[in-house]
């Protein structure tokens, strides 16, 4: 029952109740939450406190609501993304760098869809890639999916110089994708670096990644260098922070 002489709004004190058998498997991933009626009469509270207390787990993205059918356990994040090992040459080699790693390693199956453009290049991505502003780039935009859910929103951007009449300029990149054949053109791939944020997404990110509203999405952007320094590619993804867990690892030196 609600504490009324605590000082917290009861709302509150129903949402960190809930939260913590959520925790505890109480209430376990994918079971629907009792009905806002059994929960009105085990908390003593009305019906505009127990929508509250919703709201807040759903913006928290532990619950999700499905129309008609009721508030359910979110499963907990699914995917790993261990930076140090999925861009390898070796990870590469066995076709399952980058977004392929992952699926290797939690077991999901990978998909994607990719759209091919060619544009000027805007004053960013000319920084990043140190290329003139207005020079042509290639565009792939991709939207990657786990077992059908989609999990990923990317954009890589290369100078046309580097991609022009190689695969790159293909949906499909062949086995080792566009950093192998980067390298098959001559640009053996020296070093990555990978800035990350973390924002509210825009109304088109939280259409196309299906996200509940409150929901905040993490920004990863990737600059691949070729061994002499030159950027060879900015990719720019947004993942959705409930579904992913991001690692990095170094050795101590």
């Amino acid at each position: 029952m609600v504490d009324r002489t605590s000082g917290v709004p009861a709302f509150r004190q129903v949402a960190a109740d809930l939260r913590e058998k959520i925790s505890a498997g109480h209430y376990p991933a994918g079971e629907r939450l009792p009905s806002e009626r059994e929960l009105v009469e085990s908390y003593g509270v009305s019906r505009p406190t127990i929508r509250e207390a919703v709201n807040v787990l759903r913006t928290e993205g532990i619950v999700t609501a499905e129309h008609g059918r009721g508030i359910f356990v979110r499963p907990p994040s699914a995917i790993h993304r261990l930076s140090r090992s999925r861009l390898s040459r070796e990870a590469r080699g066995r076709n399952q760098g980058a977004f392929l790693a992952d699926a290797a390693a939690r077991g999901f199956a990978p998909s994607s869809s990719v759209k091919i453009r060619f544009e000027e290049a805007d004053q960013r991505v000319a920084d990043y890639l140190r290329i003139d502003p207005g020079a042509e780039v290639t565009v792939r935009d991709r939207v990657m999916r786990a077992n059908g859910l989609v999990v990923q929103l990317a954009v890589s951007q290369l100078p046309r110089a580097f991609t022009r009449d190689t695969a790159i300029e293909q949906v499909d990149t062949g086995p080792g994708g566009a950093y192998a054949r980067l390298e098959d053109a001559g640009h053996p791939i020296g070093s990555f670096v990978e800035h990350v944020g973390a924002r509210m997404p825009t109304p088109d990110e939280a259409t196309a990644l299906q996200l509940t509203g409150g929901t905040p999405v993490v920004t990863i952007t990737r600059v691949a260098y070729q061994d002499d320094g030159t950027p060879l590619e900015v990719n720019d993804m947004v993942l959705p922070a409930d579904r992913y867990e991001v690692s990095y690892e170094w050795a101590a030196d």
